[in-house]
């Protein structure tokens, strides 16, 4: 994929505040801190376009992001960071299942988990929502520079137990690296219908 432009378009938290559904869509799913923010910088080739923080739950709404004036990427808000308030944490459902349910726009969406953690009760009910909704998803594990090259298929066993899903459903990526980039590029280019169409 050959990145042109991109722009961050608007915030929304339900379906009257989205951007007109002109183009379609790839959303970015996950926990607080699993790094959604990174990874689409780095599809981007942008550095500060999403921005990203240290302190996990920052990103409590919709953000979509316009590419190339042809297909949006959504930063949906993470989940799971136990000091964002009560309140906020009870909107992230219905706020995620509602765009997920309605947008007819979306032809995917990216489920990051870290490398590091089993994936919890929160995760696998995002994954339930996906298959149930029959969402293509690209499940993404993220971090994988904190495992050692020896260590990977070890760490990424009880994920793999877990989800219920094969070694080759997942991509790894690392931000620091780049590792994986192509490829999670490729798996959205494929969900976008986009296959031969675009420069690699």
């Amino acid at each position: 994929m050959h990145v042109c432009s991109a722009e961050f378009l608007q915030s929304a938290n339900r379906p009257d505040s989205y951007p007109p559904a002109d183009w379609p869509e790839i959303a970015f799913a996950g926990r607080s801190n699993v790094g959604k923010s990174s990874l689409i910088n780095s599809l981007l080739g942008r550095r500060k376009l999403v921005r990203t923080s240290r302190t996990p739950g920052r990103t409590q709404l919709l953000n979509f992001f316009l590419v190339n004036r042809a297909f949006c990427l959504v930063d949906l808000p993470g989940y799971g960071f136990a000091r964002v308030p009560a309140a906020v944490r009870r909107q992230w459902g219905p706020m995620v299942r509602i765009y997920l349910e309605t947008r007819p726009t979306l032809r995917g969406v990216v489920w990051l988990l870290d490398c590091r953690r089993v994936p919890n009760e929160e995760d696998l009910q995002l994954l339930d929502w996906l298959e149930e909704l029959q969402v293509p998803t690209i499940p993404v594990i993220t971090k994988i520079d904190k495992v050692k090259r020896s260590q990977r298929v070890r760490q990424l066993k009880p994920i793999l137990a877990a989800t219920g899903l094969p070694a080759d459903a997942f991509s790894v990526f690392s931000a620091l690296s780049g590792e994986g980039r192509q490829e999670v590029w490729e798996r959205i280019e494929e969900a976008l219908g986009l296959v031969g169409e675009t420069d690699a």
